[in-house]
Order: C-alpha cells, then structure tokens, then sequence
C-alpha cells in the first residue's frame, strides 16, 4: 500500500495574522488590560518591574549582582525557518542587553502546528535561535512545547548585571540627547516582503538588522553619562519614546531628518508598504504626539513602525555622546546616530515632539 505524498508546506508568514512585534497587542488596549496588575506587596530587590513598561525585570541579588529576566515571542516575520529563529531569539535576548545586563541562559518557547510543518522546518527554527544563542555565549538550557494553530517562537532570556549599572527606561534627565542604535523601517519591509514587493537588497538589509544583537548594551550602562536605556520594537520609535518621556516626567523631542532609515523604506511606505500595527499604535497614543504641520503621512508610519529586533535608544548627557556613538561604532552600529533631546516638561503639553 503506498503512503500518501505529503503535500507542500505553506509559508510559514501564511500561518500568521501578524508577524514578528508586529503582533504586539495595541499600547491603549494593553494599558487596560494591565490596569491593576501591579504585584504587592513588591519586594525590595525588585528593582525594576512593570510600573513602567520597561523592557525587563530586574531582580537584586547582592551588592554585586542583579538579575534580569525577559520573555518574547511572535509569529514568523520571515519565511525561512532557520531565519525566523534567529530574528525571535535575537529580539528576545535584546531586552537583556537594553537593562544594561550581560545573558546567561535563555529557555526555549515553542508553539507549533504540528500537523501544518514538518519536524525537520521546526527544527530548523529551533536551529536559528540556538545559533543566535551561541553568540551571545549563552546556552538554550530548556523550555516548553506545544501544538499550536499559529507557529509561535520565542525566548525566556536570563541575564545578570551590576545593580547600579541597570539602565531603567524612566531615568532620563532634562538636557539628555538621544542616540538611536539601528534604522528604522523593518515593519515596513516586513509588509512588502508579504506582499512579494522587496527585492532582494532590501531582503538581505532586513535581515541583518533583525539578526543583529544590541551588544553595546553592557558597555554604554558602565558610562556614567548614560542615564536611561530602552530597546525600540512593536510600538515603534514614538511608543517607547513616550515610555521614557512619561517614566521621566519629560517631553522628548525628536528631529525626524536625524532619525536613521533602512534603505528604500521611505518609498515602501509611500506606495502603502505599512502594517496594521503602526496604525493600531498611532491610534493608542498619537494624543500624545505632536508632529509638525508638514509632517508626511509615510514619516509618521515610519515613526510609529513596529521594528522586530529593533535598536537601542540611549538617553546620555551631552558630553557622553562621542562615547555613546564610540561604542556603538566599536560593534558595528555604523549608522547610530543622535536623533533629539529631553527637555522639561510642560504641564498640558505633548510628552513627545517630533518635526
């Protein structure tokens, strides 16, 4: 009796509503959802929880050390298995780096359709983030598993750091400047390559942003001129620009012809090149944004663009941003650059200025 052929897999961005941050639920409905969900009592040691959305908890442990632990997951941004592991492991393990911490260990989370893919495309996914993993120097020690309708992919990633070197989201100080690590711009590309409109430059450009680790994270926390620290993903540049503006009780002002972009996503986003994302994240906090008069409908997609694996966004004192902008050099961020300030804030004004 012959076996049956088993038919071709899908696309694995078929499989998927959305893809990569790009599945962040929307900031506003995300606030409501959280309201009330503080722990207490909080215990001393927790040194940074969710009271401000920041990108890990971090957990004293003595006078030295302090641990940082993060979880993230998401549906395939890419079609490539092997290339879809290491993007989720390489944006899960970068909310260790963006506290300031150095990864130790990270655990595996795995939700698969295991009647839809082959083992062998799993476990090519499987392979993609433990690539990442081993340079970063950590191990994959363990995780969990299970069947899923949407293939799910992710990291539960463990660090340690000095606990007065962690870099909150809310320490920002009037007169900083920021410098942003990565261009802008994967969402936008992640539309068009669903839609078989990114050629293979841009393809390749993607990618090696995604894939990417924000190294420079441990070394820009021992400047003492590094004040506040974040990493930029589904919400966009202007969400967690807003994190830090209103975790500082400051206004932030953006000079959007400073702001770094990938190569061509401008067009892209001109010719409609945009996810559903960008406007669900305008519409939870564009109140709190005032763009200027002449600001074009694809910059203000870019600006609320969800980047997968997105950069670091560093709020330094004046005098460090040579050093900031060294380090960054040092790992190969070539196009980090300083894109605004942090000024005092108003009260009744917007927490975020861009123009």
């Amino acid at each position: 009796m012959n076996t049956p052929a088993r038919t071709a897999e899908p696309r694995l961005t078929s499989l998927s509503h959305g893809g990569g941050c790009g599945c962040k639920i929307a900031p506003g409905v995300l606030a409501d959802i959280l309201q009330g969900t503080a722990a207490t009592p909080v215990p001393k040691e927790l040194l940074v929880g969710i009271e401000t959305a920041d990108d890990a908890a971090v957990y004293r442990l003595n006078d030295e050390q302090a641990l940082v632990a993060t979880t993230d997951f998401f549906m395939p941004i890419v079609d490539d298995p092997y290339e879809f592991g290491r993007i989720a492991a390489t944006n899960a393990i970068s909310d260790v780096y963006a506290m300031g911490g150095r990864p130790i260990m990270a655990l595996a989370l795995v939700g698969m359709p295991i009647s839809v893919l082959s083992t062998a495309t799993i476990a090519r996914i499987l392979e993609g983030g433990a690539s990442v993993a081993r340079e970063a120097g950590i191990p994959i020690a363990g995780g969990h598993t299970i069947d899923s309708v949407e293939a799910i992919y992710g990291l539960v990633a463990l660090g340690l750091v000095h606990p007065k070197r962690v870099k909150r989201n809310a320490d920002a100080q009037p007169g900083d400047v920021l410098v942003l690590g990565k261009p802008l711009g994967v969402g936008v590309m992640s539309a068009a390559l669903k839609k078989d409109a990114l050629g293979d430059a841009g393809y390749a450009q993607m990618i090696a942003t995604t894939t990417r680790l924000n190294t420079p994270g441990p070394e820009l926390a021992a400047l003492d001129g590094v004040h506040a620290m974040t990493d930029v993903t589904g919400f966009g540049l202007a969400g967690h620009a807003l994190e830090i503006a209103r975790g500082a009780g400051c206004t932030l002002h953006i000079d959007w012809a400073a702001v770094p972009l990938l190569p061509g996503v401008r067009a892209l986003a001109a010719q409609g090149f945009v996810t559903g994302a960008s406007a669900r994240n305008w519409a939870g906090y564009g109140h709190d944004v005032a763009l200027a008069a002449d600001f074009a409908a694809p910059d203000r997609a870019l600006l609320t663009d969800p980047q997968t694996s997105g950069g670091l966004l560093v709020s330094c004192a004046p005098g460090a941003v040579d050093e900031v902008l060294a380090v960054f050099r040092r790992h190969g961020f070539d196009t980090a650059a300083p894109i605004g300030r942090v000024e005092a804030a108003t009260p009744g004004a917007p927490r975020l200025v861009v123009g």
